[in-house]
């Protein structure tokens, strides 16, 4: 793959919502986590953590305690009760309708360790950064593969919930979900141009 036809391919990717019902198979479940572990990482300590959750009950268990959640943070922002509900079945069926969802999390523990706050702050952000890459290589092989996939930021706000759920190691954090499945839609996408994105300096 030459470097247009790279970019045509980058180009191609769509965040899809919309899945058939067939599982994916436990072998293109592998070529996804083992394309996630070859992007960049800070220090090299691969600080991604990944949670593989392909059964209904774990996925319903999953999407009702973040529906609460979400719930709950809606009403507190006063929004109405039937735009609420809306946010929240929304939230519901994309969890449960996905055959696959793979939850990516950021460990700390081989981290390095400092005793300031700022530079605490930015191992964490390096450690974040370095989870959200490992995401963008997973999207990318699905995409070669024929999945459809949508990243979810949700599990940001509700990080001691979804540990609690799934019955993580404390020291996994929640950063995003993935969504998989064999795709029942493709909808076009547009760009702000490069252009009105850059500084020359």
């Amino acid at each position: 793959m030459n470097a247009t036809e790279l970019l045509d391919f980058m180009r191609g990717r769509r965040s899809v919502r919309r899945y058939q019902v067939d599982r994916v198979p436990r072998a293109w479940i592998e070529s996804l986590l083992d394309a996630a572990i070859w992007a960049p990482s800070a220090h090299n300590r691969q600080p991604w953590r990944f949670v593989v959750i392909d059964e209904n009950e774990t996925k319903e268990r999953l999407a009702r305690a973040m529906g609460a959640a979400l719930r709950r943070d809606l009403s507190a922002d006063g929004l109405a009760p039937a735009v609420i509900e809306a946010d929240v079945g929304r939230s519901y069926a994309r969890i449960t309708s996905a055959p696959l969802l793979i939850l990516l999390c950021t460990s700390l523990s081989d981290m390095d360790v400092y005793s300031d706050n700022e530079r605490s702050s930015h191992e964490r952000a390096m450690a974040q950064q370095s989870t959200a890459m490992a995401g963008q290589n997973m999207l990318l092989m699905a995409e070669k593969l024929g999945l459809g996939a949508c990243w979810m930021c949700a599990p940001l706000f509700c990080q001691d919930l979804v540990v609690s759920v799934l019955e993580l190691p404390a020291d996994w954090q929640p950063q995003g979900m993935i969504t998989l499945g064999y795709p029942a839609e493709r909808r076009e996408r547009s760009r702000e141009p490069w252009e009105t994105r850059v500084l020359w300096r």
